[in-house]
């Protein structure tokens, strides 16, 4: 069991090298074209983690269970397989902790991310077709290694470091009704879900995943951990073919419901939030606002609601 202690324990490990991102109003809209759910929503707020350190929520948990490792584990360094974010939040803790780092990626990660990566200076590896493959290789290689393998999502301390967001956001924002977090293998919505429940046992969670990529929504409806046969969504952040035990338990226990939003859809939320907003994301932090924009909340009274924006990017910047 992850427990409140656990959230607020890791925000005290890693707030000196965090920071407390904002959170904004979307108010004083100019473009509502095809944001007729707005209207049942009488105020939306941003928690912009695509300012955090390295762009990207991501550098919380990877800094919580790196800082937890005993010193002559870290010694040895770090390794883990990413579709990016992950990656550099690894980069950045082992770089704070002044141990070696090796990343392993899939091929289908994007060229600016793989370049992002490879611009630190480190041992970047491309391996394997989706993330499932890269993640075989890293955890291989920390046997091999003596590397201490960061896991992205099924991590205990990965997930208490990102439900330190829920902490901040219902300290900046305390009235919310309802939370809107995108889903890639659940470490995220884990940690936010888990954490904001502990502290408002009332407030509602929806995640959102992409059309291509269900693989949270599948484990759900067959509750089991379900490996799904392929993905084909360019939101590869949110692509894992398999989550763990631990996050789906974690997710069936706190989040309400798990919408799926198209690849096109996240591209013109995306766009919406660089042209009416100014805030430039890549394509999973707009899944959130994607669901919003289709209506696919499922909720007919979302009251207020708080959406993560989770990583930076050029995704909606034409």
């Amino acid at each position: 069991m992850i427990e409140l202690q656990d959230f607020r324990t890791a925000r005290r490990a890693i707030s000196n090298h965090m920071r407390q991102t904002p959170v904004i109003k979307a108010s004083n809209l100019n473009d509502l074209s095809g944001f007729a759910a707005l209207n049942s929503i009488p105020e939306m707020y941003l928690k912009l983690e695509n300012m955090q350190v390295t762009g990207s929520f991501k550098a919380r948990g990877a800094m919580n269970a790196a800082l937890a490792l005993d010193e002559d584990k870290r010694t040895a360094g770090l390794c883990t397989a990413s579709g990016g974010n992950h990656g550099m939040g690894v980069i950045y803790a082992a770089r704070t902790l002044g141990v070696p780092v090796k990343i392993f990626l899939p091929t289908n990660t994007p060229k600016p991310k793989v370049e992002k990566l490879r611009v630190q200076g480190v041992d970047v590896a491309l391996i394997g077709a989706v993330w499932d493959d890269a993640n075989r290789a890293a955890m291989e290689h920390a046997r091999e290694s003596g590397m201490a393998y960061i896991h992205p999502f099924a991590d205990p301390k990965v997930i208490a470091g990102q439900g330190t967001i829920a902490l901040e956001l219902l300290e900046q924002q305390p009235d919310l009704d309802t939370l809107v977090v995108a889903i890639g293998g659940g470490g995220l919505i884990s940690g936010v879900a888990t954490a904001a429940r502990l502290l408002r046992p009332s407030i509602r969670v929806i995640g959102v995943e992409p059309t291509g990529a269900a693989t949270l929504f599948e484990s759900l409806k067959a509750n089991e951990v379900v490996t799904l046969p392929s993905v084909n969504t360019a939101a590869t952040s949110l692509a894992p073919r398999q989550s763990s035990a631990l996050n789906v338990d974690l997710i069936g226990k706190n989040v309400d419901r798990i919408a799926l939003v198209g690849d096109e859809e996240m591209k013109k939320a995306a766009s919406w939030l660089w042209k009416e907003l100014g805030i430039s994301v890549e394509l999973s932090a707009a899944a959130g606002i994607a669901a919003i924009m289709t209506d696919r909340l499922g909720v007919t009274d979302p009251g207020r609601v708080g959406v993560i924006i989770c990583g930076t990017g050029t995704d909606g910047i034409q």
